[in-house]
């Protein structure tokens, strides 16, 4: 089973090969590997590259069950090598001295009735220095002001202005005046008395 790829007539998809990574992230100057995986044996794997920026298809490498490579016009044989192992059902791309010029989709395929079976791809990203992760950064605390919180909060009891604050704090302001009534009244009526004896003398 493939699908047709739709800007290369006669070069298709199947599910009878498959890629990883998906994606590879690299430095300048390192090496990489991509590893294509088929469900039977073929004789030879070919490997091929996409450039978004070139807008071309271009291939790089061919690799019989024996081992021995067959290279694309103008491809480096330093840059590029192909290892399998005995099943002959695992080939990998191995990819060195890696620069800008590599970026591209990297497709493993086999010939099968005429037709290029393609894997699922591996896009390949070459860059200077990797990005570093973001760190995360905690906004300080606020010191605010103590504040009456809302009606629905005091009703539940919460806040520093609930009923479960001020209604004892009120209750006792009101049993310490009322405890002073009768000191005041006392002190009055002692003050009258003292007062009426001035005068009358």
């Amino acid at each position: 089973l493939c699908i047709l790829v739709s800007f290369f007539l006669g070069f298709c998809t199947s599910l009878l090969l498959s890629q990883t990574p998906e994606h590879i992230l690299a430095l300048t100057n390192n090496k990489t590997e991509i590893v294509c995986e088929l469900k039977k044996e073929h004789a030879g794997v070919y490997w091929y590259r996409w450039s978004q920026e070139r807008q071309n298809f271009e291939f790089l490498i061919f690799s019989n069950s024996l081992g021995k490579a067959t290279y694309g016009t103008n491809i480096n044989k330093d840059k590029f090598s192909v290892h399998g192992v005995s099943s002959r059902t695992s080939y990998s791309l191995h990819i060195s001295h890696l620069q800008a010029s590599d970026n591209g989709t990297y497709y493993c395929s086999v010939s099968e009735s005429s037709q290029l079976l393609l894997g699922s791809g591996t896009r390949l990203s070459v860059v200077d220095a990797l990005p570093l992760p973001q760190k995360t950064t905690q906004a300080p605390i606020s010191k605010k002001p103590m504040r009456c919180v809302t009606k629905r909060n005091a009703a539940r009891g919460k806040g520093a202005c609930s009923p479960l604050v001020w209604v004892p704090l009120a209750a006792s302001i009101l049993i310490l005046l009322l405890s002073l009534v009768p000191t005041a009244h006392r002190f009055h009526r002692l003050r009258r008395r003292l007062w009426l004896r001035i005068h009358r003398q």
